[in-house]
């Protein structure tokens, strides 16, 4: 028993050594990757293959083949008796088996729990978003959202209060115990938003933005990424590699609707793709039943469908005169038919259990 104790201490102290230099090496990597232009036909892991190909010794060839594996996040794949390292994604249930549980304020996403994200479209005024605020915590709607920062597709089209924006809406949802989570359209806007926002949103036209992917990667804010507008399922679970690469675990992927040739909704509910995500990711999954759908009257539908299938939560728009909105006025929800939105989700929960 000794002798195994001793040999778990050699290998705890070896194993200390290793974390060091492979952090050490990241940080090589990571100023040589911003740095050495791609012509110059270097890549991160070539030392790592050239590292193994200068032994013949089987079995210390095998050694370093299991460290890879171990600390540098890689699986070996035999083709025709050539083996080739692939890389495991950080989102995949083979490097994560358990499902990952984003935890904002105290209150769990992911957990097994439903969560609704809620508020209007756009924050148009202190007294518009107290007032949804007010009626939202009184439903037990624990994030409130709003858009601060509107991408429109017409530039003549209503583009958000910004940053003012943004502190009416953090002051609201402070006063009534909820959580912020609101889109932010740029790494320029990151600094002076963070400290009005619990959760950031990117939008279904910023998932191909590496950069800022990159960027949101080295905050320690959840993510809530939006799937592009005609982004695969491929090219989703990438982007939010790019976001867990950088360090942030803490995301969640939305499904928001896709665009195909439909017209008969705004965009086209790719149903689907929620147990697909489940299944091959560990990140919690919602969905956005008013991107997806656009109409109100299929809302209660989309969101027990998204139930029914294992999202973990939905995103909907609520408005204390939608008419009178200064964006997406025909989608958002006054407040009877947010009571009955409500009541139907609740009593189809309830009659699940």
């Amino acid at each position: 028993m000794s002798s195994m104790m001793g040999l778990k201490d050699r290998i705890d102290e070896i194993d200390k050594e290793l974390l060091h230099l492979v952090y050490k090496r990241w940080e090589l990597v990571r100023e040589a990757d911003q740095n050495i232009s791609p012509n110059m036909g270097y890549t991160s892991m070539d030392s790592w293959t050239r590292f193994v190909n200068d032994f013949s010794d089987t079995d210390r060839a095998k050694a370093i083949k299991h460290f890879m594996t171990e600390c540098g996040n890689f699986k070996w794949e035999s083709n025709n008796g050539v083996e080739t390292q692939q890389r495991t994604m950080l989102y995949s249930r083979e490097y994560q088996p358990e499902n990952t549980v984003v935890k904002v304020n105290g209150i769990s996403i992911g957990d097994g729990s439903f969560s609704f994200i809620m508020g209007p479209c756009a924050v148009e005024s202190e007294e518009q978003v107290y007032q949804v605020a007010d009626k939202l915590k009184k439903k037990g709607v624990r994030f409130l959202r709003g858009g601060a920062y509107k991408p429109r597709t017409s530039p003549y089209d209503f583009q958000g209060l910004g940053l003012e924006g943004l502190k009416i809406l953090a002051k609201v949802a402070r006063r009534k115990g909820m959580s912020v989570v609101t889109e932010i359209m740029c790494e320029e806007q990151l600094s002076a938003a963070l400290p009005f926002v619990d959760v950031i949103q990117v939008g279904s036209r910023n998932m191909h933005n590496f950069p800022f992917l990159k960027a949101l990667g080295r905050t320690d804010k959840p993510i809530l990424l939006k799937r592009g507008l005609s982004a695969t399922i491929e090219e989703f679970k990438l982007a939010a590699e790019y976001i867990l690469l950088e360090g942030n675990a803490n995301v969640i992927l939305c499904e928001r609707g896709i665009r195909t040739f439909e017209t008969a909704t705004r965009n086209t509910l790719d149903i689907s793709a929620v147990p697909i995500l489940l299944q091959e990711t560990h990140l919690p999954v919602i969905v956005d039943v008013t991107h997806s759908t656009g109409r109100k009257d299929l809302l209660a539908a989309a969101a027990k469908a998204s139930i029914a299938i294992g999202a973990v939560g939905v995103m909907a728009e609520v408005h204390p005169n939608p008419s009178a909105a200064l964006s997406d006025a025909k989608q958002q929800m006054n407040f009877n038919e947010l009571d009955l939105f409500m009541k139907d989700i609740h009593d189809y929960m309830y009659s699940k259990v």
